[in-house]
């Protein structure tokens, strides 16, 4: 995770609901959060050009929401959240539009990934991605929070909705199925 330089996140709300400082507020919050939530979904769809207009998609929906913004979680877990919301929306629609149910292997994802002229990944990084993308979504989402991203539990658990107990076993399983999967591939 890259390093994200300590900010008063309470002066960044009060400066972003404020008329007269909210543009500087809002440039302020996408160059702290941009890179990180850029890569958070990148992971999740793995191509550069969706992962950038899935980021401004993010951004608009949250400027446009600021107002709505009630302070309950960190201002970087409201973004968050917004960012793999819209991830998941836009993964649904490129199901629907591949003929892909939701419980099966993302293989137009991978294809993408391979079509990506940004993924300067080797062999052993696309078999990792493909093991990756053999995971349900949601632990898949799990597994790249708290594997890349090192994110807390307790930080996803308000993110995703979904008790630490779940999300630990969810990255338990995930671990195990991608340990098998690597394992079969002989990496």
């Amino acid at each position: 995770m890259s390093y994200t330089p300590p900010i008063d996140e309470q002066k960044l709300v009060k400066d972003l609901q404020n008329p007269r400082t909210a543009k500087a507020g809002f440039d302020l919050l996408m160059r702290t959060y941009g890179e990180q939530i850029y890569w958070q979904i990148r992971k999740m769809v793995l191509s550069h050009d969706d992962a950038n207009d899935l980021l401004q998609n993010c951004f608009m929906k949250a400027w446009n929401n600021l107002h709505n913004f009630r302070g309950d979680a960190k201002l970087s877990t409201w973004l968050y959240k917004i960012a793999v919301n819209e991830t998941i929306n836009f993964l649904n629609k490129e199901r629907t539009r591949n003929n892909v149910s939701s419980d099966g292997e993302d293989d137009f994802l991978l294809n993408s990934l391979e079509a990506d002229e940004y993924f300067d990944g080797d062999e052993i990084q696309r078999k990792l991605q493909e093991a990756i993308l053999t995971l349900p979504e949601k632990q898949r989402l799990v597994f790249n929070m708290r594997y890349y991203d090192e994110m807390k539990y307790e930080e996803m658990s308000e993110i995703l909705g979904t008790s630490v107990g779940a999300l630990k076993a969810s990255y338990h399983h995930a671990v195990k199925k991608l340990t098998q999967y690597l394992d079969k591939e002989e990496i």
